[in-house]
């Protein structure tokens, strides 16, 4: 997940000389599913599985374990020589994975749609989630600085976006980290698709950045009732996660958070 790169560094304003430092992985990752590609992403390498797992999870090609035979990483020509290629082996029960992939797109904060039209085309797949459960303010708290002791990499490089998933007690159920923030939502929720954890219903979702659109609607695939984040909310995942029934937990530090939606599931 790290590399050793040359730098020259530049201290109070004068040039030392060359010195190394580590710096986080970022490679392709193309997802095919029967052999036909249908993603690429930019990703650190490590949990390549779960992060396709997560992928289609989120993307509503796959619902349950019982949908995937095999993810494996790619045996001829240049996707073995680079590890940077799996292919996603369906069972015969899941029907047209590539036709809903093509039309089963979601927007993004960038892109410019509606965000009521967006919000009733995720709702289609996944509907708002079910009341309760309740979760302590004080445990919620707590969970930064143990989502932040299990982020080894971020040690040692200071550029991973993480991610966990906690329990009502919070007990640290999985931690993923990745260049990008996204992939480390897919890689926690696919953790929980390919050992049956699933649904993750009395579950908090903790992101190390800030929160969007696709985080919450992510989050929501895999049927989470709150989501955390260290920092900034978006105004399409505050509409989002209020119509889900999710709540949304900003700016999580120190003692503070701002609760955007549904506060009553965050008891004193």
């Amino acid at each position: 997940m790290t590399s050793r790169v040359e730098l020259t560094p530049f201290r109070d304003g004068r040039q030392l000389s060359s010195a190394e430092d580590t710096v986080a992985c970022e490679e392709p990752l193309e997802i095919r599913v029967r052999g036909r590609a249908v993603a690429v992403t930019m990703r650190t390498p490590g949990h390549d599985q779960e992060l396709a797992a997560g992928f289609l999870l989120s993307e509503a090609v796959v619902q349950t374990r019982a949908d995937l035979i095999e993810i494996a990483h790619c045996q001829t020509g240049e996707a073995l020589l680079h590890g940077n290629t799996v292919n996603v082996f369906l069972s015969r029960d899941v029907q047209s994975a590539i036709e809903r992939m093509t039309r089963h797109v979601f927007a993004s904060s960038s892109c410019g749609l509606c965000g009521k039209a967006t919000i009733e085309a995720v709702h289609q797949s996944f509907p708002p989630v079910a009341a309760g459960p309740s979760f302590a303010a004080a445990v919620i708290r707590d969970l930064p600085w143990r989502l932040r002791a299990a982020q080894r990499t971020f040690d040692q490089t200071g550029g991973l976006h993480a991610a966990g998933i906690f329990d009502q007690e919070g007990n640290l159920i999985v931690a993923r980290e990745d260049v990008g923030r996204h992939n480390a939502v897919d890689k926690v929720i696919g953790h929980g698709l390919l050992n049956n954890l699933l649904p993750f219903d009395k579950h908090v979702l903790l992101v190390s950045g800030r929160a969007s659109f696709e985080i919450i609607q992510k989050a929501l695939s895999a049927r989470i009732p709150l989501v955390a984040a260290v920092s900034a909310p978006s105004s399409l995942a505050v509409e989002f996660a209020a119509e889900s029934n999710q709540t949304l937990v900003g700016f999580l530090r120190d003692a503070n958070m701002n609760i955007y939606s549904h506060p009553g599931r965050v008891t004193a």
